[in-house]
Parts: structure tokens; sequence; C-alpha cells
């Protein structure tokens, strides 16, 4: 992003009381507490990923509470520095402690769903892949509806708080242990072929480069999202936060095709595992190449208007994948 998107960017993330004044330390710490003070700047209009992490005042200092994660502590921590270097204000200030293993995995513990075999997706846009007439179902910091499509038994399942990277990882292995067979991401990927227009284009592979390791998974899709016009499928790389990713990190992982911070480590749970999992994403934004859009202005009528386009798309081959159709192409169909 240029610095003008990058700000737009970082202004809708970052608590307001970091916005409004200056305090003498910023700490950065995994905890999910909705009792502490909630950010103004929280999403509205959604049905989840709309929390965004708390704040607790101590005098003139500050801690932030961001779902336990290692990369999601990482990831705020890099967004309240940026922010404050960028508008002139003491970055140094900002510190963050990750939070131990036992406290991340307790944190998705909480989830508790039965299943059976079941299929479950989760992910973004769920109120417009699950069905119309569907009632959600809430627990604490999430909610869930069931359908069954083609003969499957499927579970749509989001979260008000974000998975960001290692807590996505998480909850594919929550899931797992709870019964699921089957795991489909749905959400929003980076692009880094210069030539690929943000919001018009899937995405979908089985391949992530997670700490510099490649991991391949079974992949729920097989070869039939690939084959789907429209959906582009590639190698994808993990990366904990966007702030990472300067011109050095493109050019050194040109080869790829795709970034975002959950899709490595939900593909490399399900490995563990056992179960299968398919990602199927809309390309939100160009690493590579300036777009008029971007992850600054993702709340503009031409994006959620394109976007919305795309996720019909994801629910149409979601659908014709487990009716058991054959793959469509450009030219006609295949067996």
């Amino acid at each position: 992003m240029n610095p003008d998107s990058l700000l737009r960017y970082l202004q809708i993330k970052v608590h307001h009381l970091i916005q409004d004044q200056d305090w003498e330390s910023i700490r950065v710490v995994g905890g999910y507490d909705r009792l502490a003070v909630i950010s103004r700047y929280e999403k509205i209009g959604k049905l989840f990923n709309i929390e965004r992490p708390t704040a607790e005042v101590h005098s003139r200092d500050l801690v932030i509470k961001a779902f336990p994660g290692a990369d999601y502590v990482h990831h705020y921590a890099l967004i309240i520095t940026t922010y404050l270097a960028m508008t002139g204000r003491a970055a140094g200030t900002v510190t963050y402690q990750p939070p131990e293993e036992a406290a991340c995995r307790a944190a998705v513990e909480g989830l508790d769903l039965d299943l059976d075999g079941d299929l479950v997706i989760v992910g973004w846009g769920l109120q417009h892949l699950a069905p119309d007439d569907g009632v959600w179902t809430r627990g604490k910091g999430y909610a869930w509806q069931r359908a069954v499509v083609h003969g499957r038994r499927v579970v749509y399942l989001g979260f008000l708080h974000s998975i960001w990277g290692d807590v996505a990882g998480r909850v594919v292995a929550r899931l797992a242990e709870l019964g699921a067979r089957d795991v489909v991401y749905v959400g929003k990927v980076g692009a880094l072929f210069p030539e690929i227009v943000p919001n018009t284009l899937l995405a979908t592979g089985n391949e992530s480069l997670v700490g510099g390791a490649l991991v391949t998974w079974d992949d729920f899709f097989g070869e039939f999202a690939a084959a789907q016009p429209g959906v582009h499928s590639g190698l994808h790389v993990t990366s904990a936060s966007i702030l990472l990713e300067n011109r050095d990190w493109l050019a050194k992982h040109a080869e790829y095709a795709f970034v975002d911070p959950e899709i490595g480590p939900m593909g490399a749970a399900a490995l563990q595992a056992g179960i299968r999992f398919g990602y199927l994403h809309v390309i939100s934004n160009n690493l590579a190449q300036h777009y008029p859009a971007d992850l600054s202005n993702e709340r503009h009528g031409d994006v959620i208007r394109r976007r919305t386009v795309l996720v019909d798309r994801i629910r149409g081959i979601i659908a014709d994948r487990l009716a058991g159709r054959p793959i469509r192409t450009l030219g006609g169909s295949r067996p």
C-alpha cells in the first residue's frame, strides 16, 4: 500500500484511546476481554469479525488485549507502532508479550460443537454462504448454523473476534477434535502476481510456505475448484502481518501467488489431524502492483458489490462440489 492507503488502513484498526491521546507505555498482550474498553472503531453492519482488541487503562500506561495468538499480538503491536511512527508520535513506547501456548489453546477450547464427520465452513462472508432462512446459534465469541447440502451435513461457523494467523490453525485442530471431517476456509487473500486485479478472481490451492517449510494438505476441493472459470490456483505463502511484507519480502517470494496469515496454519493443522482442508478466497488486494482497491477501502460500495458477486460464486462452487457435479470449464464441462 502507498503511505496514504496504509495510514487509512491503520486508522480503522488502532484503538481510539491510542489515536486520541499519548501514553507513557503501550503493552500488547493476549487476552479476550470484552469487559475492558471497547474501541469505537469496531466494525458495524457485519455478523462476524467485528471485534477488535480492547484496552485497559493503568494511569498513563495502556494495556491492549488481543485475542490470544502469537501472530495476532505481534501484528497488532506492529499496527500501533507503525501508526504512531506515521503520525509523528513516540513509537518506542510500544511493547508486546506473546501469549503462552497453553493460553492460546485454552482460548479456542471454548469452541464446542457436536460434529460427526461434518463439513465446517469457517471464515468470511458466511451470511451470504449460509441458507437465508437459517438460524444462528451463539456461543462465546462465535456463532454457527447447520444445514444439509446435497445430502452432506454442513456447519457454517463464524467468529466475532479475529482468528488471525496461528489462532486459525488451532481452530482447525479443535474442529478435528470435535469430529469435523472437512474444513473449508472462505476469506480474502493478497495477490503477489502484478497482473491479478483485486476483487475479480478467486484463489485456491493446497500448498503453503509456513515458517520456511512447504506444507501440502489433503485438499477438500481436489482439482474441482481450480478448474472453475475465474479461479486462480497457485502457491501460497504465510505471513504473520502485512506490515512485514515490504519490497524485500516480495522479491524473496516472487514465485508465490498468494499471501495471508491463516491458510498455512490451517492447512498444517488439518494435515496433522488427518482431515481435509480447502480454501476458496476472494483476491482482495495486490502487493506487486498498485490498484485503486486495497485493504484501506474495503467498505466502498463498488468493492462490496464485486465481492458479493464473488462470494455467490464461492457458494455455487461449494454446492457443485458437494453435489458431485462435473468440473465446469470455459469450454463446457468434463466428466
